[in-house]
């Protein structure tokens, strides 16, 4: 089935062909889709969760975000019947036998904690496997509620909740993306899916917004974290695995939880762009190699530049890398910036770039400024 145009997005609806065997990803229906240049706010790693939803007989709730593809295997039943990789509800019947059919109004829903709050671009609603017990449409709502609410604070009459996707058709196992137009900050989302059925995957794709509170009360902190809004502008090579992994929370687990790039074949080297959280003074850099032992970088660098105007200035030169070392430099001054680079010569990767640092007076009051703008 090809794919219909839903204004710049792909969009899918109706039925995928049941399973024929082979490759269950074979017949998957998919697009680019621009916003997933962005970090996943639902990212377990960074401490999101799927608090609560009113059914999950056939598949638990939690599936929702597990980061790996969803995986399929046609002979695993059980005693509740086909096991699926996803979050999937019971089938909803209607009042009566004269009234059979669910109503226009039945859904199900899923309350779910963003990792980390943030300003919304764009959500996958991914529904691989499910070729004919899918939704019929799905919408997704979002809330700023500070805190850790419990799901019965979530769901009280004072929640103001925003819709982010209209109640909008799908298809069945496809990648279902929708852009976010909206200028706010969220911290939860509502995820309907109308009348029943099953989702596999959901990601959350934005931009991180910290509570300046939160970070004025840290004191030193590092500038470049996701957690903390930093962001990957861009990279020479994302080959193996993304950049943003370079500013994931806690230490690298395993090879392809770092940044890798091809082979080099040539004179030059690769380098990521990172954004700060704002305008900032750093003060101690770390370098992680972890799990990265015969492909780490051979050496590194790190520069900063302040301001869209400003001079990229060196504040690490060029130093030998070890394979699987964290390596920690004390800068002999504060280098002020609001955008970071790391340049690796000639190729390989680091698992991971700590700034640590404070922020400026100027960058705390815009981050001020915009968390208050965006109705944190």
């Amino acid at each position: 089935m090809t794919a219909q145009q839903n204004t710049s997005l792909a969009s899918f609806t109706g039925d995928a062909n049941p399973y024929g065997g082979g490759d269950p990803y074979a017949d998957y229906r998919t697009a680019d889709l621009p916003f997933t240049q962005f970090a996943n706010l639902a990212d377990r790693q960074l401490g999101a969760g799927v608090v609560a939803a009113n059914d999950e007989f056939f598949a638990q709730r939690e599936n929702l975000l597990v980061p790996e593809p969803a995986e399929f295997d046609p002979e695993h039943f059980g005693h509740k019947g086909k096991v699926m990789d996803g979050w999937e509800t019971r089938r909803r019947r209607g009042a009566s036998a004269e009234q059979p059919w669910p109503t226009e109004e039945d859904h199900d829903w899923a309350l779910i904690r963003l990792g980390a709050p943030g300003v919304i671009r764009g959500i996958v609603v991914d529904t691989a496997h499910f070729r004919g017990n899918y939704p019929q449409a799905v919408s997704v709502e979002g809330a700023s509620v500070a805190g850790s609410p419990s799901p019965e604070e979530l769901l009280a009459d004072d929640v103001k909740w925003t819709t982010l996707v209209p109640r909008t058709p799908v298809g069945g196992h496809a990648a279902n993306g929708f852009a976010v137009a909206t200028e706010q900050r969220f911290t939860h989302l509502r995820l309907k899916q109308h009348p029943d059925g099953g989702i596999a995957r959901l990601r959350v794709y934005g931009e991180v917004v910290p509570d300046p509170a939160w970070l004025t009360a840290l004191g030193t902190f590092d500038v470049v974290a996701l957690e903390n809004g930093g962001q990957v502008e861009d990279a020479s090579n994302l080959f193996y695995s993304p950049a943003t992994n370079t500013i994931q929370p806690g230490r690298s687990r395993k090879m392809d939880d770092g940044w890798e790039t091809r082979r080099r074949r040539d004179r030059g080297n690769d380098w990521i762009q990172y954004r700060l959280v704002d305008r900032s003074q750093i003060r101690a850099i770390e370098i992680d190699t972890a799990y990265l032992k015969g492909n780490s970088a051979g050496w590194a660098s790190v520069s900063v530049k302040d301001g869209e105007d400003g001079e990229w200035r060196e504040v690490l030169p060029r130093t030998r890398m070890q394979p699987d070392t964290n390596h920690r430099f004390v800068l002999p001054e504060a280098a002020v910036g609001t955008r970071a680079r790391v340049d690796i010569f000639p190729d390989g990767g680091i698992s991971r770039l700590r700034l640590f640092g404070t922020l400026t007076e100027d960058g705390a009051a815009h981050l001020a400024a915009r968390h208050q703008e965006l109705g944190g």
